[in-house]
């Protein structure tokens, strides 16, 4: 029988007090017994670690997973490095014998929550004496292999639903919903071909921009030129909000939160370029338009405002479903990220509303909200949290005020453009810092901590302070 749960965690913390005493000068012994580690056993650690942080996992979560595999594998006095794209294990045998070490480069990330998900089980089934060495590297082979819980076309029809729900958020209605569903999907289209030639992804990113762009200027032209009377800029509303970076903003400000400075400062540069890449291409159609006349009102932007009425609730939910099934969130939760998804709106709108505070305070309000409750259900349902957290900030995301801005900018009026752009920015900062806030803030009230890696708090968290 396996031994229970609270034991496994009293021994992974008494292994970790142990540890943590070896390392220090007087409590390393060079003439005790040798214990020589399994190579089959660091093989599989760096394993999980590389497949989890290539499929969109943080830095803290992976450097914890691959500590309590290295505990439930027996690897001596381990101690793991995880940076943006490279992940080192070393241990040492004891006695005179030289650290072993070994080391992995991530050179190509694709996100999916599928395989975290399956990923984390694997190292709970380790962890809990369950899956033996042979059986989990039999398992990791599986996950390795296994398909996406979604077909190909379903995820990129899922980029085209992020584009329509925030189209019927922010009021463009049907047609234009539509409009941007196919708008944005041969944006994601042109990507993949950029993709299969060799293109950076900066390019990439800013030729799906140009490509929904110029179809959403297309569609302002017609509706103008025939008095339709459509909310044409509705789609670029919708590719901006499909494009924008949600998952590496929580991931840098969770890792910088974690006191892992170098994958933090990395994820949050690759933010800015993806940012840079939609400005470009959104601000090039939008600066070509205006010299060929299209005419586009500042006052007739779309926006959602504050409101609550039923379409734009739908909307909110929508987007977070669809961002979900894009990064391949496992069905089962689906649900409750869709509810977390009008909760977060619901949130922000009435702040706006009844207490009259700025975009920035209710996005925060919301954030730290969805952040509590994700960070709560991952823990009780024993699920990893990102994939509770990135989808459901989506209907928060600043497409609407990055939009405007491009459009100040081309207008000739840089100094508001610009100020909507740090706006847009400090929105998005505030989503990543009010999510992580909520989990720091399950992580005070709650027993526990890293308990999977033994420890009963992050090592961050007892960092010197001032000059002590």
């Amino acid at each position: 029988m396996p031994p229970s749960e609270d034991r496994l965690l009293s021994r992974m913390r008494d292994w970790r007090e142990a540890h943590e005493r070896e390392l220090t000068p007087d409590g390393f012994d060079e003439t005790e017994d040798v214990n020589l580690p399994d190579a089959r056993a660091i093989d599989l650690v760096l394993r999980v670690g590389e497949l989890m942080l290539a499929s969109g996992e943080g830095t803290e979560a992976v450097s914890e997973a691959m500590l309590s595999l290295s505990v439930a594998f027996d690897l001596p006095r381990s101690e793991v490095s995880v940076t943006f794209t490279t992940i080192t294990l070393s241990t040492h045998p004891g006695g005179e014998h030289p650290p072993i070490t070994g080391e992995r480069v991530v050179r190509r990330r694709t996100l999916d929550y599928f395989r975290v998900n399956e990923l984390h089980t694997l190292v709970q089934q380790c962890a809990l004496g369950l899956l033996e060495l042979e059986d989990a590297a039999a398992r990791l082979t599986q996950i390795r292999r296994a398909r996406m819980p979604y077909p190909n076309w379903l995820i990129a029809v899922g980029f085209g639903l992020i584009a329509s729900s925030a189209s019927l958020m922010v009021g463009g209605g049907l047609i234009v919903a539509t409009a941007a569903f196919l708008a944005t999907v041969m944006g994601d289209r042109t990507s993949v071909f950029l993709a299969k030639r060799g293109v950076a992804e900066f390019y990439q990113m800013a030729g799906a921009a140009v490509v929904a762009a110029t179809i959403g200027v297309a569609l302002l032209w017609a509706s103008t030129t025939l008095d339709l009377g459509l909310q044409a800029g509705a789609i670029i509303t919708g590719n901006i909000m499909a494009l924008l970076p949600g998952r590496p903003l929580v991931s840098s400000l969770q890792d910088g939160i974690s006191g892992t400075y170098v994958s933090a400062a990395a994820r949050l540069l690759e933010t800015f370029f993806i940012l840079g890449a939609i400005v470009s291409g959104v601000g090039a159609v939008a600066y070509t338009a205006q010299r060929l006349g299209v005419n586009i009102n500042l006052e007739d932007l779309p926006s959602a405002g504050t409101s609550m009425e039923v379409p734009v609730l739908i909307g909110a939910a929508g987007i977070a479903v669809a961002f979900a099934i894009s990064l391949a969130v496992p069905p089962r939760m689906l649900p409750m990220i869709g509810v977390l998804g009008v909760m977060i709106w619901v949130i922000y709108a009435s702040m706006r509303d009844l207490l009259h505070v700025p975009a920035v305070v209710g996005t925060v309000a919301g954030a730290v909200a969805v952040g509590v409750v994700g960070h709560w259900l991952a823990r009780r349902t024993r699920r990893p949290v990102l994939p509770y957290l990135v989808p459901s900030i989506a209907p928060l995301l600043p497409g609407s005020i990055l939009y405007r801005g491009l459009i100040e900018i081309t207008q000739g009026d840089p100094s508001a453009g610009l100020l909507s752009l740090a706006e847009a920015v400090t929105v998005g900062l505030a989503l990543g810092a009010g999510v992580n806030l909520g989990g720091e803030l399950v992580r005070a009230f709650q027993h526990g901590g890293l308990a999977g890696a033994g420890m009963r708090s992050r090592p961050a968290a007892r960092r010197t302070r001032g000059g002590y």
